[in-house]
């Protein structure tokens, strides 16, 4: 184990900086560490910001980015740019000993050193890891499933869906043609029904570049367990989006499990068998491990026990939000309420965190975080999409433009909203890029060949045997 090199560095008689650790770098790392950058005075702490990237994902861009309505550059946010004054360390925390104030990381140089982990000393920690997908014991679904949480994860299944597209092309086998054309996704949440809406979208529009391929050709599937998806949009527009997707010749299976996806055949629990290279698991999300790993109370669902002014319950210089975090909600009618894993309340929540922790350090009084749900937006592709704001239901175009709006105006930093704007301005102007960029996740696939380890085409038949010479 390698203890992290002190960086106080105070003078002789000077009282030291406070050390304050923030562990994760999504919406409430990074939000947190911003305020907190903002709001010290000089010299009063130091932060340093444990993250497993060196950027920020904006997740609510995922499908666009997918579809290719906004480049992947753009839904992130680089934290050594925003975070100028403040340590990064990029590593994943594996374990928290609050008693004894030490985070142990793994960084991107833990194994080349051969020396072990990294132990980050602290003052005030700041538990903001996030959520990691929830997977279930399907067989197959290790093997050929992808998930939708990480922008590499979008742009795979971009590139995917795309090469699929120009596997059915070009195949004379009709199994394999009807396999590639055929898309299972498993998860009405909001990540399911907008990656897939995306999605469709992308592929119907670029199926008018292949000679032998029509939308009708193309079999897309949305497997839920529930009776019902968007259940943040309410029952109502929840009803229209099934609707609408069953419009879009998708097929929509409700109170329906996927069982198995073992040898590239879906398998769900209404006895439907799908043929199928192209598994898309969005079916919820669970805490990060580290929590797990921590000496902190967490609840029955494995999520810090905290209280409304964002501390970890019963503990001191402990504070969390966002999916880590089970807050109470105030503002809520039935007590005993939770506010929602969302990207809503974790940017608001961070915002009141890093105040609290200022006041902290000042001895002034903390504030409880409050905030009533205003509602939620989703995009169903291209000017599609349904949204609940304020009690007011939008459907079709006018609720899409509220999910840009929206949104536009919480990505971070002004730099990504210009950007994602002028993206958003051009393919208004443009048609839009159905190019798959395959090759970017095996960069060294060419230059191999090239160095003889494989063979990339097959070998030329051997020449004919001259004729015998009738002389002799």
């Amino acid at each position: 184990m390698v203890k992290a090199a002190n960086s106080r560095g105070e003078a002789p008689g000077t009282p030291p900086r406070t050390r304050i650790l923030v562990v994760g770098g999504g919406y409430v790392g990074l939000y947190t560490a911003l305020r907190l950058q903002r709001k010290l005075r000089a010299g009063e702490a130091e932060v340093t910001v444990v993250s497993a990237e060196p950027y920020m994902t904006y997740q609510p861009f995922l499908p666009e980015a997918a579809a290719g309505s906004i480049s992947p550059r753009h839904v992130v946010v680089p934290l050594r740019r925003v975070l100028g004054t403040c340590r990064i360390v990029i590593g994943e925390a594996q374990r928290i000993d609050h008693a004894k104030r030490t985070a142990t990381v793994a960084t991107l140089a833990t194994e080349d050193e051969g020396t072990g982990p990294l132990e980050i000393e602290y003052d005030e920690l700041v538990l903001a890891p996030g959520s990691v997908s929830r997977t279930l014991p399907v067989p197959g679904l290790a093997d050929y499933a992808i998930g939708f949480k990480t922008v590499e994860e979008a742009i795979g299944l971009r590139n995917h869906v795309i090469e699929q597209m120009d596997i059915a092309s070009s195949t004379r086998d009709h199994a394999l043609r009807d396999a590639a054309l055929t898309f299972v996704f498993v998860g009405g949440g909001y990540a399911g029904v907008e990656a897939l809406g995306e999605l469709e979208d992308m592929a119907r529009y670029a199926a008018r570049y292949y000679h032998n391929i029509k939308p009708e050709d193309m079999k897309w599937v949305l497997v839920e367990a529930s009776d019902h998806i968007l259940p943040e949009v309410g029952p109502e527009l929840g009803v229209y989006t099934v609707r609408e997707l069953r419009r879009r010749n998708i097929d929509v299976r409700l109170e329906t499990r996927l069982d198995s996806c073992e040898n590239r055949i879906a398998v769900l629990s209404d006895g439907a068998r799908f043929p199928t290279r192209t598994v898309v698991w969005t079916a919820g999300v669970k805490p990060h491990p580290v929590l797990a790993a921590s000496d902190l109370p967490r609840t029955e669902r494995g999520r810090l026990v905290c209280t409304a002014f964002l501390t970890v319950d019963g503990v001191e210089h402990a504070w969390a939000a966002g999916d880590a975090a089970a807050v109470p909600d105030i503002t809520a009618e039935e007590p005993g309420r939770e506010c929602a894993p969302n990207a809503q309340h974790a940017v608001r929540q961070a915002k009141v965190l890093a105040d609290n922790l200022v006041a902290s350090l000042r001895g002034e009084p903390l504030t409880e975080y409050a905030h009533k749900y205003v509602g939620s937006v989703a995009s169903l592709g291209l000017h599609k999409g349904v949204a609940l704001l304020y009690g007011r239901k939008l459907k079709a175009y006018p609720a899409w433009l509220m999910h840009r709006a929206y949104h536009l105006s919480r990505v971070p930093t002004f730099n990504r909203k210009m950007r994602v704007l002028a993206e958003w301005t051009l393919s208004g102007l443009f048609k839009r890029e159905i190019v798959s960029l395959g090759s970017l996740e095996h960069p060294r696939a060419e230059f191999e060949l090239a160095a003889g380890h494989g063979h990339k085409f097959p070998p030329p038949p051997p020449a004919p045997n001259p004729p015998k010479d009738s002389q002799g």
